[in-house]
């Protein structure tokens, strides 16, 4: 799509969000909540030592902890291990959610004594209501979401004008997700919708313009430098979306949409990369765009020894630029300056000339994406390589965005993202990571940011 929203906004402010390591109630599958009677396991602190070894690829400013002692000797662990001393900064608007005497129980306790209660947390934790030891209700998840809030606009404040900085949060799994939503307008329903490991690493760039903070999500639940490349399911079945690897155009900068451009032979080694790297996945299924550029990544990333057929869907295509198609940005603005510079900042109200409105691009690749769904079954693993659009508007309907806020998600050439799916309708689709792109090289993408 158009060149990414980082390169368009020249100050961005990084953050990297980092669930602390695996703890002794992590792993005796306790709830841990407030407490800090919880502390950081061997394999914690081996976990943050991995962690800080690779944040050395990038040049880490200030530091940000709960004052929570497993989040607290993470912190450290992983500073020890960057290659300048950062001072720690404890802050209690990172404290972990309140569950008060839910703390240290297993969830079969917790679904035995608590039952309305546990299925409210289950299904949707923003309405529930827990009654303290004095008799008083309070609302956990809607008072870490003030929280998270708190915290955003306090650095926010301090770096009023995004200004390029890199800024490492480690906290706890429950506050994580409330800042992350929290930047990204608190979705409906989206604290289920995301999952985040022990050390796992997430990256949101905050932009200014216009004095209006836009975010885009770079990376969700990264966990390669764990030696975990993709996270354990948690669903019935699991969708792996990728995009397809690079062409000339995505390097030169030129709107392709549904100009047939096949990949560059940076694509096809990003493609035979994205294979090595899911070369332990079983896919049983796999579907493309009918594209040429998806359709040659989704065949070098399921092998030479593989049997499976590719199904085509045409509902995959990418966005239909119209006019724009083969053009360079700084063609288009000399043209159509007033049309580029709203699709920057308002995607939804722009039809481009002779091509295709975003909500377009959303209801197709959406109306196949729910086809697809339906023909999981229990333990399905399928392939599904497409487009940036496309897959943009596929991870906001995930998300629970609207398809107007595509600049907030980024997708990488080879990027993967992982979509855990359930069997019961009545539960939403779970995004366990989001534009992995650590095996073309790098913690951060590092893919070409041109355009479409």
């Amino acid at each position: 799509m158009i060149r990414l929203l980082s390169k368009y906004l020249r100050m961005v402010l990084r953050l990297f969000f980092v669930r602390h390591g695996l703890s002794s109630f992590n792993a005796k599958g306790l709830i841990q909540g407030r407490t800090d009677e919880s502390y950081l396991t061997e394999e914690g602190y081996y976990q943050a030592k991995l962690t800080g070894e690779i944040l050395n690829q990038v040049n880490i400013d200030k530091i940000y902890s709960s004052p929570l002692v497993r989040a607290s000797e993470t912190a450290k662990t992983i500073e020890k291990h960057l290659n300048k001393n950062v001072e720690i900064q404890y802050d209690q608007n990172l404290l972990e959610v309140d569950l008060a005497n839910w703390s240290g129980l297993k969830t079969t306790e917790i679904k035995e004594r608590f039952k309305s209660e546990y299925q409210i947390w289950k299904s949707n934790p923003e309405n529930l209501s827990i009654k303290r030891d004095d008799e008083t209700h309070y609302e956990p998840i809607k008072e870490l979401f003030i929280q998270a809030k708190k915290f955003i606009d306090a650095i926010t404040n301090k770096n009023s004008n995004c200004e390029n900085k890199n800024i490492l949060i480690i906290a706890h799994n429950a506050i994580l997700r409330c800042l992350i939503l929290h930047l990204i307008n608190k979705p409906n329903k989206g604290f289920r919708k995301i999952k985040l490991d022990n050390a796992s690493i997430s990256i949101l760039n905050l932009s200014k313009t216009n004095q209006s903070l836009k975010t885009q999500i770079e990376c969700l639940n990264q966990t390669s430098h764990l030696n975990i490349n993709i996270p354990k399911p948690i669903g019935d079945s699991r969708i792996i979306l990728v995009r397809h690897g690079e062409t000339d155009w995505n390097k030169e900068g030129r709107f392709q949409g549904q100009i047939d451009i096949p990949l560059n032979e940076t694509g096809k080694n990003q493609a035979q990369k994205a294979s090595n790297y899911l070369k332990s996945i079983d896919f049983n299924k796999a579907y493309s765009s009918s594209m040429s550029r998806p359709l040659e990544t989704a065949k070098i990333i399921l092998g030479k020894k593989s049997n499976l057929s590719i199904l085509k869907i045409d509902e995959l295509s990418e966005i239909s630029h119209g006019l724009w198609e083969g053009k360079l940005e700084k063609e288009i603005k000399t043209t159509w300056p007033e049309m580029l510079n709203k699709w920057h900042q308002e995607p939804e109200n722009v039809i481009m000339p002779e091509g295709e409105s975003i909500e377009d691009v959303s209801k197709r690749s959406l109306n196949a994406w729910q086809n697809i769904c339906k023909n999981q079954n229990k333990n399905d693993i399928t392939l599904v390589v497409a487009h940036d659009a496309v897959n943009k508007t596929l991870i906001c309907n995930i998300l629970g965005l609207s398809y107007s806020q595509i600049w907030t998600i980024k997708q990488g050439n080879g990027g993967i993202t992982v979509i855990d799916i359930f069997d019961d309708p009545e539960k939403d689709s779970v995004l366990s990571a989001l534009n992995i792109t650590t095996h073309l090289g790098n913690i951060l993408d590092s893919t070409a940011s041109g355009a479409l």
